[in-house]
């Protein structure tokens, strides 16, 4: 039995050890993006008179994917395809998601930005303590044993972690890809939550929140979270990506998320510069209404509210206000 422990708690360290190290490679990526550019390894270059340029861009984005392919490469040698694919995802996504949504509720709380809040309503520090009270549970005793459960699908797909990593074209073209699925079952699987028993017995529970801010993007029932989960990974579970795209699909989804429950309209949102964009604005008229009425069903993009009209009521309104 003392064997038994000892062996088990060298495994356990040897886990935890590893995690530090692939966070510290985290960090270094994130100081690389940061400073390479302005001051680190380009100061030769502008000694000699080179300024922010084509060819400053150029080398300083060269050495952020050496950075990158370094700390990918030490992830796959260290750690197993079901290690990355399961616990690697989850922190990626726990990392985000915090990360991306806990600067608005400091935004709430102090009042800073509040020009761009779109609704006047403030929520309760209680209410904001909930809400991540049960993120924490609904990931751990849901999102998490998704991600498990789904790893065999994708491998059978053809998900790989081994190099060499997917070109710039195909990365670009499975994205896309996936935006264009997922947008067309969300709008479906939203849709359908809006009937009046699934409302009321399973959506209801995210529309707790009429003012969202962005953490009550994943504040749901746990059967909403495995019916709308489904339109993230239904795309690449069918195309069987490589992880690295894989990651890069799961950060620009919960990105979107959690700035269309944001509750700001800023004058740098991307719905100002995207065409067909939805984001905060166009999100949160939906919260807003009774689920009759609401509307504005569209995850990312909204051409499927546009083609069904179901913005109307969001359309008449702005307008309203522009005249």
């Amino acid at each position: 039995m003392d064997s038994l422990v000892e062996s088990g708690w060298q495994v356990y360290t040897m886990l935890l050890s590893k995690c530090a190290y692939a966070c510290i490679c985290l960090v270094r990526l994130i100081l690389v993006c940061g400073v390479v550019h302005r001051i680190g390894l380009l100061w030769p270059l502008r000694a000699c008179g080179f300024r922010s340029g084509s060819i400053l861009n150029v080398i300083s984005t060269l050495f952020l994917f050496l950075e990158l392919e370094l700390i990918f490469f030490y992830l796959v040698t260290n750690f197993s395809d079901f290690q990355l694919a399961c616990i690697g995802s989850f922190i990626v996504h726990e990392t985000v998601f915090f990360l991306s949504g806990l600067p608005y509720i400091f935004l709430e709380r102090t009042g800073l930005l509040s020009t761009y809040k779109i609704q006047t309503k403030h929520n309760t520090p209680e209410a904001q303590g909930k809400c991540i009270a049960w993120l924490l549970f609904y990931h751990s005793c849901v999102n998490f044993p998704l991600m498990m459960f789904s790893y065999r699908v994708f491998k059978f797909m053809g998900m790989r972690s081994s190099f060499p990593l997917p070109s710039w074209k195909v990365v670009s073209a499975q994205i896309l890809f996936f935006f264009i699925i997922e947008d067309f079952v969300f709008y479906w699987g939203h849709r359908i939550l809006h009937t009046k028993w699934l409302y009321k017995n399973v959506h209801s529970v995210h529309h707790e929140y009429a003012t969202p801010f962005g953490l009550t993007s994943e504040y749901a029932h746990p059967a909403e979270i495995l019916f709308l989960g489904f339109a993230t990974f239904i795309g690449p579970a069918l195309t069987g990506p490589h992880l690295i795209t894989l990651w890069l699909w799961l950060v620009l989804r919960v990105i979107e998320t959690v700035e269309a429950h944001c509750g700001y309209h800023f004058p740098w949102s991307p719905s100002n510069f995207l065409p067909l964009y939805g984001g905060a604005d166009f999100h949160d008229y939906h919260h807003r209404l009774l689920y009759t009425k609401s509307g504005n069903y569209s995850s990312t993009f909204v051409y499927m509210d546009w083609i069904f009209g179901t913005d109307k009521g969001y359309r008449k309104l702005k307008a309203l206000k522009e005249t």
